[in-house]
Order: structure tokens, then C-alpha cells, then sequence
């Protein structure tokens, strides 16, 4: 344990980091704190994130200025029912010139690809993504090209069911780090984001927003989270939960050890963001709804209760003993 508190991560350049992006994402939306720190785990985390809710609540927005606050590449695919794989990872071109066919990249080659209406492109272009979102690749006619880095997937859909959309593979939502459910601002917090926009047209609010980081210095804060002290009574603790997903009366399906493997990480970079280079058991059960609430399938007699994967969750979490 001496060894431990002799060799302390240095964060506050990651803290500064963190607060920064938050007060530049804060310059246009008011609220959604939860959405903006999940998103900024993610990020440090390395990992993609699903945003659900109604229209109108900043999904969008959001996601385009933490683009804008980082200085890297970013691109926007828009899913419809009739988009195609080739629209999403690109196509090969034959060139008349040389006989031979070139690859042209499609709109995933980039560093933030915000996916908006994800859950509108049918089966067939979801699995364009799978093997980028998992292996940072992609392979046409036998060719791999791998994507630079950081490269990170923000989707966004409507949990309404209206005409035209599908229901996600459940291999694809695994593949997600986070799933962030977006609710109605406060009153107070609406009346905010109304005022702000009778002062101000929303183009100005975003012209405002500055860069903040750069490609590199975001692989050096990963580089940080990934040195996070985590102690085995707490691996343990993730483990349980998620494989008492597996043989709970209430789930059909249970997470996969993807997901306690996204719990490690989301709380290595809960617990860095709130300066501290080691976790604790409230940063893993704060970490834990987003990462499994996607994962789990309920039984259809639970869902027909009105139950939601949420609640199951933390009936889970509580029927297990914290370590101390």
C-alpha cells in the first residue's frame, strides 16, 4: 500500500482538460450535465456512445460541439431507411487509366462521426459498422484500412416508435460503450435555453466555442486513464453484477464480458475526471446503468409490467454487497 500512495498520477492537467471542454460545450447548451460527463468519459475512454431521447433536447448539438472542441476530424451521416454500406464505409471506383479499381472513403473515415437517426437504416447498413466500431478498420475486397485515432462513434435516436425506423442488432449496441438516455430540461433550465436564444441566434452561440484539444493530447490523457489504480476486490464486484445479468429471472439476456470490461474502463475515467487516480465503488455503480442498460434484453413478461432495464439494474446492483 506504500508503494501505491509513493507513485501518485499527476491529473490536474486532465481535470483542467475536462473542465475546459465542459465550459466550452456550456457556451450553447444549458443542463444536460450527465450527458456532457458521460460523453467526455467516452472520450477518454476510448469508446462509442448511443444518445436516446425525444427530438429537440440537444442530442445533436451536442455531439457537433464536442467535435468543434477538439481538434480533429469529425463527419456527419445522417441514416435513412435507404442508405446503403457503401454510403457509410465507401466504395471501389474503376479507374480507366492504370485498369485497377481505387477505394474512396466513405464519411466513417473520420475522428468523431456523429451517426444521427441510427436506428433508421435497416439491418444491412448497421453491419457496416461493426467491424469499425470494434476493430478501428475496414475491410473492402480484401483490403483492410485502418482508421486514425481517437476514433469514436456518437449515435443518436428517438426512443418513440414512429414509421421507418428498426430496432438495433444487439451485437451493434454491444458495441457501444454508453447508452445516455436524455430527458426534458427543467423549467428553469428551458426558460435559460429560450432567453439565451431571444439574445443570440444559435450560429453565434457556436461560433463562440473554441478549440480545446488536439488528437495528441487526448491520447496522452488516455494513457492516463489506463494507469488508474483499481483494486481486485472491485474488478470482482464488476464482474458479479454482470454476470448475475446472466441468471437473473427477469432477464433474457445478460451482458456480455464486453461489459464489464466498459465498466473498468468508464470508471477508470469517472474517477480521473473527479481527480482521483484510483476507483471506487460509487464511481462503478455510477458507471454502471449507462454501460449495461443497452446490454440487456428483459424477459417479456417483465416488459409487458412496464419494467425498464434500469430498474433491474438496480435491483442487481443493490442485492450485492459493496466492497469497503
Amino acid at each position: 500500500m506504500e508503494n501505491f500512495f509513493d507513485v501518485r498520477t499527476d491529473l490536474s492537467t486532465l481535470q483542467q482538460s475536462v473542465h475546459t471542454l465542459k465550459l466550452e460545450i456550456g457556451k450553447v447548451i444549458v443542463g444536460q450535465e450527465q450527458m456532457v460527463e458521460l460523453l467526455l468519459a467516452a472520450v477518454l475512454a476510448d469508446g462509442h456512445v448511443l444518445i436516446e431521447g425525444v427530438p429537440g433536447v440537444a442530442k445533436t448539438l451536442t455531439a457537433k460541439l464536442l467535435s468543434k472542441s477538439i481538434s480533429v476530424g469529425f463527419s456527419r451521416i445522417q441514416f435513412t431507411p435507404d442508405l446503403m454500406p457503401s454510403d457509410v464505409i465507401g466504395t471501389s471506383i474503376f479507374n480507366p487509366k492504370d485498369s485497377t479499381f481505387q477505394f474512396n472513403k466513405g464519411p466513417i473515415f473520420s475522428n468523431i462521426v456523429l451517426i444521427d437517426e441510427i436506428n433508421r437504416a435497416p439491418a444491412k447498413t448497421q453491419a457496416a459498422l461493426f467491424e469499425v466500431m470494434e476493430e478501428r478498420q475496414v475491410t473492402v475486397d480484401g483490403h483492410s484500412y485502418l482508421l486514425s485515432s481517437p476514433f469514436m462513434v456518437v449515435a443518436t435516436q428517438n426512443p418513440i416508435e414512429q414509421e421507418g425506423t428498426y430496432h438495433l442488432p444487439e451485437a451493434q449496441l454491444d458495441r457501444f460503450l454508453f447508452k445516455i438516455n436524455v430527458s426534458y430540461p427543467s423549467a428553469e433550465q428551458e426558460f435559460r435555453i429560450v432567453l439565451q436564444h431571444h439574445q443570440q441566434n444559435l450560429n453565434e452561440m457556436i461560433g463562440k466555442v473554441t478549440t480545446v484539444l488536439s488528437a495528441a493530447q487526448i491520447q496522452e490523457l488516455r494513457n492516463q486513464v489506463r494507469t488508474i489504480h483499481v483494486e481486485e476486490k472491485l474488478i470482482n464486484f464488476i464482474t458479479t453484477i454482470v454476470a448475475n445479468t446472466r441468471n437473473h429471472k427477469s432477464i433474457y439476456l445478460g451482458a456480455s464480458p464486453r461489459a464489464s470490461i466498459g465498466i473498468l474502463n468508464g470508471a477508470k475515467a469517472l474517477a480521473s475526471m473527479r481527480g482521483r487516480d484510483f476507483v471506487t465503488p460509487d464511481d462503478i455503480i455510477h458507471i454502471i446503468p449507462p454501460v449495461l442498460r443497452h446490454r440487456i434484453v428483459l424477459t417479456p413478461e417483465k416488459e409487458m409490467e412496464g419494467a425498464s432495464t434500469d430498474d433491474v439494474i438496480q435491483q442487481i446492483v443493490t442485492s450485492i454487497e459493496v466492497p469497503r
